[in-house]
């Protein structure tokens, strides 16, 4: 089977935007740093909402600083964009990813946790009247570009929201953001989020 070109299909589909339209779009950030590079390429297109939703992320003192971060940037910047911080609600991490805890990093607990987040982010593009929502995860190397988009059509088809199809990694996203994020100062994490990846990386080194 032919490999899909996420990227090629999501400038498709920007290009089929009239030019006098600037459709309103949730993006799910997870981290400061992974949304830079992605609000760069999207802002010329899109009027942009961040949507800060990671009860994944361990522990709530690393949350914070990720939302911290990701606020910062948007304001140092001068973005003018809306930022909304989900509240911190783990129990809903460990409820999407029950039988699955044990499962190694990148397997099926990782594409639970994005279902939840992507899940979560199209409710909430729903409910509020939003044209489009899209995801920074695939701007990490570490992340499944596939597993990412599958899980944003699935909730497209159900929520009847439009799913940007996206993989901000390519033509040097990642680098992208390590520039900006590097311009800015900004704090960047060495671990994924959830306790899981948090414990991999201290076993690791």
């Amino acid at each position: 089977m032919e490999k899909r070109n996420f990227n090629a299909e999501m400038l498709d589909e920007i290009a089929r935007i009239p030019l006098n339209e600037k459709p309103r779009l949730l993006l799910h950030c997870c981290c400061g740093p992974c949304a830079t590079a992605v609000i760069e390429k999207l802002l010329p297109h899109f009027e942009i909402t961040l949507f800060y939703y990671n009860p994944n992320t361990y522990p709530e003192s690393e949350y914070l600083k990720r939302f911290e971060t990701l606020e910062k940037y948007a304001v140092d910047a001068g973005l003018h964009v809306g930022v909304i911080k989900a509240g911190y609600r783990p129990e809903e991490y460990f409820e999407a990813i029950k039988g699955f805890e044990d499962t190694s990093e990148g397997g099926a607990r990782c594409s639970a946790c994005i279902e939840m987040r992507l899940s979560a982010t199209a409710d909430y593009a729903a409910a509020n009247g939003f044209g489009y929502f899209a995801s920074t995860l695939s701007v990490s190397p570490m992340k499944n570009q596939t597993v990412i988009n599958e899980a944003g059509f699935r909730q497209e088809k159900r929520t009847g929201v439009k799913y940007l199809v996206n993989d901000f990694k390519k033509n040097d996203g990642y680098k992208r953001s390590v520039e900006i994020s590097r311009e800015y100062g900004l704090y960047r994490q060495n671990y994924c989020g959830c306790e899981a990846s948090l414990k991999g990386r201290l076993k690791n080194g």
